[in-house]
């Protein structure tokens, strides 16, 4: 899906124009990939737009950046602030708002101490990142490991990371598929290129642990709180390779997929090939939830005082 580009991009504490927020060739993270980010969504329910678990968010980005020994000048609070100041002034809704903290122009070589630390905040339309909100997706198993424990931190949201996701989409793709599942070092179930990922096994809702090389995902987090609301017996354990083949359901989570159904893997049907129905309530709740067709009794809204949409380029 192309950019489409926006008035304002906030950077290290001010608005400034989205045709100034440029960084040098010579910029420590174009070299090493030195940079954190965040996905999130901000949702059009009727009270107004709303950001999304943004706390949740700003507190995961900073700590990916303490995991990285990058000192971000500013709270989780004022970034906070910094997503609404940005969403309201732009007027665009709903919208997809990146959060980004890189290492920029300084010293050359992989030692990073005397590169400055530059914050952007943009915001801009998206829409649905695997297919609508009704379709379930194929998918296969990737030839690519996710990352192994003690190489790159898989807890920490980081650019270098997305590398190895880019390697796992790019052959899904050349393949035929819309996404790949990875396993983790030791042949278990990890996540998709950029989803977290849950199975349904003999009434069970299960997920892998953090420790299977896997993204604390906010989306992830979030399912995880709906289906103890509604009182879905849900299990954190390592998901071996087959369980994706007989498994009733699987479904990916995250900013951009939201909740995904996943119809086949490898070619062999999930459960009859179609959405199942523990799949159908956590997606209808959750969807109920950011539409504002039901309260948000969680408190994950950040609402955000806008004035009038106003149009974007391309």
């Amino acid at each position: 899906m192309a950019i489409q580009k926006t008035e304002k991009i906030w950077h290290n504490g001010r608005l400034i124009n989205w045709d100034d927020a440029t960084i040098h060739v010579m910029s420590h993270v174009v070299h090493y990939g030195s940079s954190v980010f965040e996905g999130i969504r901000c949702y059009d329910p009727p009270a107004g737009p709303a950001i999304f678990r943004a706390h949740e968010h700003i507190q995961r980005l900073l700590d990916s950046a303490k995991v990285y020994r990058m000192e971000i000048p500013f709270t989780r609070d004022e970034l906070v602030k910094a997503m609404v100041e940005t969403v309201a002034h732009n007027g665009v809704w709903p919208c997809y708002v990146r959060p980004v903290v890189l290492r920029g122009y300084g010293d050359a070589g992989v030692s990073a101490v005397n590169n400055p630390i530059e914050v952007y905040i943009v915001n801009y339309p998206w829409g649905k990142y695997l297919g609508h909100e009704n379709a379930a997706c194929d998918v296969c198993i990737s030839s690519w490991t996710r990352l192994a424990p003690n190489t790159l931190p898989a807890m920490a949201k980081a650019g270098a990371n997305y590398m190895n996701s880019q390697l796992i989409k790019m052959e899904a793709m050349a393949n035929g598929y819309i996404e790949g599942i990875a396993l983790d070092v030791n042949g278990y179930v990890s996540e998709g290129s950029g989803e977290n990922l849950f199975v349904v096994h003999r009434d069970r809702l299960i997920t892998a642990p953090l420790g299977n090389s896997v993204l604390p995902g906010i989306t992830r987090d979030s399912v995880l709180q709906i289906a103890h609301d509604l009182n879905i017996n849900v299990v954190e354990q390592m998901i071996p390779r087959e369980m994706l083949y007989i498994a009733d359901e699987a479904f990916f989570t995250g900013t951009a997929a939201e909740v995904t159904p996943i119809r086949s893997v490898d070619k062999i049907k999930v459960g009859k090939g179609e959405i199942g129905p523990v799949t159908k309530s956590l997606q209808k709740e959750f969807y109920a939830i950011v539409h504002g067709e039901k309260a948000d009794r969680h408190g994950w809204f950040t609402p955000v005082p806008v004035r009038s949409r106003q149009p974007v380029g391309v």
